[in-house]
């Protein structure tokens, strides 16, 4: 249930902190006083898109936050657990600042949020009924979701949607599979003559570098021989090498240290690169008996580079990419093979055809009961709103071929007074009537809402009289199981109210600011006499609101 809202330099508003109750609330005031300026902040609270136009003139920023008690839906709070979100136990914060630039920042329990969380939130707390939704009834798209919506198939809906695109996925393989078989064929004989040629070669992983290595050393034995044997004698074989006259340095400095102590860090260091000269003797001699002139090696060496080269000619690669050019050919064949097994595709078809079918005749199923069910409720709801007469049914005609929405078409039909023929509702119903029939199928999918805060903005529009006061009372019996707010020119149905906010337009300091304030029963009176006769209200005017007041608290 929605708690409070606060808003701060808003369109027109300054800064508004409303504190909500229980009960069926209503909203009244003069055209462009702001009414819709509460809804706009509540939608954008629950995920529409930022416009920098809604900031205040004037104002850097907007800022709105609104406070809910979720303790009685669990599910949501299972959400915001999993999705880190998780506030005080039972509560909720939503809070969101729009900068001029038309950029937002979104926070849920303070932690930062996307829109889309902020969606997915909102569709757990509020349904919102807007004024026009009766323009998208004649749709045969809206007229399905109501359906489904009614008999609790939306999830269903959705996967028969899913499972039909995963059919026609698996037929459209099939049928490609069949026209390109020929060609696929080709392509596989091809790509398994490469894969084979390649495979003969037996190559090894970073098999190009090392030949490369390998040839040098061989190519380059008497040179590494000769450089190897040359470097010992300079070292310690010839008169005069390195050795012999670092022997003679270490003996001097020897001596010497013991006539100065400061000398013998500098022996010390000498003894070390004696150590290192003759681990560098050792080495090279070792190396030295390992390198051998080998021609027949050079010559296997040579022989398997020629072999590598020529084949990476070939292919338009470089010698050291021709192991992944083996693999990606090797991957390419599977995927041939695969798409090519028209067995295993057709099963694949047959088997996502079923899944469809058995999806689609469980949410036929769903439609045929609800459909019934709804036509009636809907049908009785009409009578209320003086369509005395008037008859109400869901059509479900079998398709020829199955969509993506399931098996039927859905469609409503209407008779508008006694003795008529049913109709599809595009066609027959005024637009009156087809308020009035909004208006009540609203009224009942709302009855079976899942949220705890109705809003209803001016759906009221079109009607009056007996009728007007019949959808006071249809909204106040709703407020009676839910939080239900309603934006209304009506005083039939402003007078049916639990609470009654007015919304009016002030011009202060020379800028205008629209308010919100709770009314009083006099102030009640006043507005309600204001609603009933225009700019001069009398007392016969504000006798008739306070009696219109009485009959519906």
């Amino acid at each position: 249930m929605l708690l409070s809202l606060s808003i701060r330099d808003f369109v027109i508003v300054d800064a508004l902190q409303l504190e909500f109750g229980n009960g069926f609330t209503v909203l009244t005031g003069e055209t462009g006083a702001g009414k819709s300026i509460l809804l706009d902040a509540l939608s954008l609270l629950l995920g529409d898109r930022a416009d920098g136009s809604l900031v205040r003139e004037g104002a850097d920023k907007a800022e709105l936050s609104a406070h809910f008690d979720i303790a009685a839906l669990p599910d949501l709070a299972a959400w915001l657990a999993g999705n880190a979100l998780s506030g005080d136990d039972g509560e909720l914060l939503l809070r969101r600042v729009v900068d001029k630039g038309g950029r937002s920042r979104n926070f849920i329990n303070g932690e930062s949020a996307t829109l889309g969380q902020l969606k997915a939130v909102g569709e757990y707390l509020v349904d919102i009924h807007g004024q026009h939704a009766h323009q998208s009834l004649v749709k045969s798209d809206t007229q399905r979701q109501l359906l489904d919506a009614y008999a609790g198939a939306s999830a269903l809906a959705r996967d028969v949607r899913v499972a039909w695109q995963d059919w026609q996925t698996a037929r459209r393989a099939r049928e490609d599979a069949e026209k390109t078989s020929r060609e696929s064929e080709v392509e596989r004989e091809r790509l398994t003559w490469q894969i084979n040629e390649l495979a003969d070669l037996q190559l090894q992983p970073d098999e190009w570098n090392a030949l490369n290595q390998t040839h040098s050393r061989l190519a380059n034995a008497v040179e590494l021989l000769q450089s190897t044997q040359l470097a010992v004698d300079a070292l310690s074989e010839m008169d005069g090498n390195c050795l012999s006259i670092l022997a003679q340095v270490q003996g001097r400095i020897g001596k010497l240290s013991g006539l100065d102590p400061r000398l013998a860090e500098t022996l010390a260091l000498l003894d070390s690169v004696d150590a290192e000269l003759r681990e560098v003797v050792y080495s090279l001699r070792d190396y030295a008996g390992g390198v051998d002139e080998d021609p027949e090696s050079l010559t296997e060496v040579e022989a398997r580079i020629d072999v590598l080269m020529s084949m990476a000619r070939k292919y338009r690669v470089q010698p050291a990419d021709l192991p992944d050019k083996l693999q990606d050919w090797e991957q390419q064949l599977a995927a041939l093979e695969a798409s090519a097994d028209l067995d295993a595709l057709s099963l694949a078809e047959a088997t996502s055809l079923a899944r469809f079918r058995s999806l689609a005749e469980s949410l036929s199923g769903k439609r045929r009961q609800a459909a019934s069910e709804l036509s009636e409720r809907i049908a009785g709801e009409m009578q209320s709103l003086a369509m005395g007469g008037a008859r109400f049914a869901i059509e479900l005609a079998p398709m020829s071929e199955p969509s993506a929405n399931g098996l039927e078409s859905v469609e409503y039909l209407v008779a508008a007074n006694a003795g008529t023929s049913l109709r599809p509702l595009a066609k027959v119903a005024s637009g009156g009537e087809l308020s009035r029939i909004s208006l009540a199928l609203q009224v009942v999918t709302s009855q079976i809402a899942s949220v705890p805060t109705l809003i209803f903005d001016e759906v009221d529009v079109g009607i009056g009289g007996r009728v007007a006061e019949v959808v006071g009372r249809l909204l106040k019996q709703l407020g009676q199981r839910y939080q239900v707010l309603c934006i209304t020119h009506l005083p039939q149905v402003a007078s049916c109210g639990d609470a009654h906010w007015q919304v009016e337009k002030r011009t202060e300091g020379g800028r205008v600011n629209s308010r919100i304030r709770p009314l009083d029963t006099e102030r009640r009176v006043e507005e309600l006499a204001r609603m009933l006769g225009g700019a001069e209200i009398t007392d016969t005017t504000r006798q008739h609101a306070a009696e219109m007041l009485t009959a519906n608290t």
